[in-house]
């Protein structure tokens, strides 16, 4: 995996954010092989690829053929009613000096223009907010914005289509859902739309139910879930080139031990399989199976019998197979010879849990085979041993310092919260910042202005603003899908006399004569 940003424009320029789109447009309509994402938002498009199949020069070439792409389309006009009733609209208006009736009527006066969506599904960023609203973003993001706010932030604003993590200073609530799975377009607005806010009074839009990505009645039934475990989720290699939605890429979050037990049963890498965390289910076959589990931290029991990571095995019909914690890591995944059936959603089965697309395995549930394959078990190869310490390899990112880079390589940091949206850390407190929003890259280091940083996975927000003075080595990516709550992180740099050059800002006129 490798990933740039084509810097377009700088600042809050509607010509070079015209462009960014326009080319992205373009882009995806016709994406060479091994184009991961193409994510516009103000003046960059971030493009993420498989260096394997689709080198740089590659991609810059592909990119001057598009240079005579066509103007961006023309954007619908929308009105979006409000209820001012934000938690944080008395501070900004203590903060501004303005009155309360002030901060309404100076939010609603500007037409904004969506610059981009992102950092979930249907997230809009709009602009420009009027001047003498402009509040940097909180030092460090609530672990929870409720669906449907409206928030501000320097000159952008926008609305939570769901409940997430977030920096922004909340203002009211929007009375129409902007995002909706369920809907035949799920997105009520898009890039180029021009969008008035008016204060009105309603009922705050529910919020959408997760959307099924599991067959009601599998063709070939498999295995039945007699118990849930913590977090079971049917994962594929994942959702590419749609983060320009606000998508998260998704998929395995160690993608090394799930391609390990698909390649196991015979399955192609990025076949649907189970992905398992902390605490396995119970499940029982309806049907004899091959199977293999590959990962760490969990131990497969059929019945009684212990079965080793790395190995297939064959599952009867009728026998059940459970989990057990042991040893170090937090993840395994379940692989079944045909793979395991599952509705695409733009292109994958994984589950996007913050975009309310998928969800968790309860009880009861029935897991359908893709199809019937014949397959001998007994094949194994041998896992790659979690190291004993977590050493992990950084690159500069594109808000890269020598001090917070330094910052990072200097003392071990903790891990306070790891999920499938990332982990947050605590140890030394690294110089950080925000700017203007931008894409996100798969193992980016954001820095928030309290210093404490985020290490971004499968299931980030596409966008974000704050600085990303690091990402981490794709090499390593798979060892943070094993890391838990209290264990240590040491960075190291990953940095080679023959990639010093690379740098993550491309310049549009240096590069696309």
């Amino acid at each position: 995996m490798e990933g740039f940003y084509l810097v377009l424009g700088e600042g809050l320029s509607e010509e070079a954010n015209r462009r960014a789109q326009a080319l992205a447009r373009a882009l995806l309509k016709a994406p060479p092989e091994g184009l991961w994402d193409a994510i516009p938002a103000y003046g960059t498009l971030y493009l993420e690829y498989d260096s394997r199949r689709l080198s740089r020069a590659r991609l810059l070439r592909f990119l001057r053929r598009l240079a005579s792409f066509s103007p961006e389309e023309e954007g619908k006009y929308v009105v979006i009613p409000v209820r001012y009733d934000g938690e944080d609209l008395p501070e900004v208006a203590h903060r501004t000096g303005l009155s309360l009736e002030a901060v309404r009527r100076l939010h609603q006066a500007p037409l904004y223009r969506v610059y981009a969506l992102g950092f979930t599904p249907g997230f809009p960023f709009l602009a420009p907010v009027a001047e003498a609203l402009r509040l940097p973003r909180r030092p460090h993001p609530r672990p929870r914005v409720p669906a449907h706010s409206l928030a501000m932030a320097g000159p952008q604003t926008g609305i939570y289509p769901l409940p997430s993590p977030g920096g922004w200073h909340l203002l009211g609530t929007a009375l129409v859902a902007v995002y909706d799975p369920h809907r035949e377009e799920p997105f009520l607005l898009r890039p180029g739309d021009r969008v008035r806010f008016k204060e009105a009074e309603g009922p705050t839009p529910k919020e959408p139910s997760p959307l099924e990505l599991l067959p009601e009645e599998p063709r070939i039934p498999a295995f039945r879930v007699e118990e849930p475990g913590l977090m079971d989720l049917v994962v594929d290699g994942g959702r590419f080139l749609a983060g320009h939605l606000g998508l998260a890429r998704s998929g395995p979050l160690d993608p090394y031990s799930a391609s390990l037990a698909n390649r196991l049963v015979g399955n192609p890498p990025g076949a649907p399989l189970l992905e398992v965390a902390y605490r396995g289910p119970v499940l029982t076959a309806l049907r004899d199976l091959v199977a293999a589990v590959a990962g760490y931290g969990l131990t497969a029991l059929l019945e009684v019998e212990e079965i080793p990571p790395g190995q297939s095995f064959f599952w009867p019909r009728g026998k059940t197979l459970s989990f057990r914690p042991r040893g170090r890591g937090v993840r395994v995944y379940l692989a079944v010879a045909g793979a395991l059936e599952g509705r695409s959603f733009m292109g994958s089965v994984s589950p996007d849990l913050r975009g309310r697309i998928g969800r968790p395995l309860v009880a009861g549930d029935v897991l359908g085979l893709g199809e019937e394959r014949a397959v001998r078990p007994g094949l194994a190869f041998r896992q790659r041993p979690l190291p004993e310490s977590f050493r992990i390899r950084l690159l500069p990112g594109s808000q890269f310092t020598e001090e917070a880079f330094r910052t990072l390589l200097s003392a071990p940091f903790r891990v306070v919260r790891a999920d499938r949206m990332g982990l947050e850390l605590s140890g030394p407190e690294v110089p950080g910042g925000e700017g203007l929003s931008e894409a996100t890259p798969l193992g980016g280091i954001q820095v928030p202005p309290s210093g404490r940083p985020l290490v971004l996975l499968a299931d980030k927000g596409s966008l974000g603003g704050y600085a990303k003075p690091a990402r981490v080595a794709p090499e390593d990516l798979w060892l943070l899908g094993q890391v838990w709550p209290g264990v240590e992180l040491s960075f190291t740099s990953g940095l080679h006399r023959d990639n010093r050059h690379i740098t993550q800002k491309v310049p549009w006129e240096e590069e696309i004569p």
